[in-house]
């Protein structure tokens, strides 16, 4: 499970993500938690074609919520 962050800082809840996602997309953020590599870097430029799994607000110390986020041109949507 993968972090994220919006405008460097951890989102409060899933729909913090789906917000930013449409109004400013570049701020969202992916961080790779695994040691043996995954994507890391901004929601655009995820590739297309694969579903990257998320934990909030902090992978490491709080897991209130899940989703998984794909992207589709310039499209990202979280579920």
């Amino acid at each position: 499970m993968d972090g994220i962050f919006i405008n460097g800082k951890r989102p409060k809840s899933k729909k913090d993500i789906k917000d930013a996602l449409l109004t400013a997309p570049h701020t969202v953020v992916i961080e790779s938690t695994s040691m043996f590599g995954g994507f890391g870097g901004s929601a655009l430029d995820m590739p297309e074609g694969i579903e990257i799994a998320f934990v909030g607000p902090d992978p490491y110390t709080r897991r209130s919520f899940y989703g998984t986020l794909s992207r589709k041109g310039m499209n990202v949507k979280v579920k």
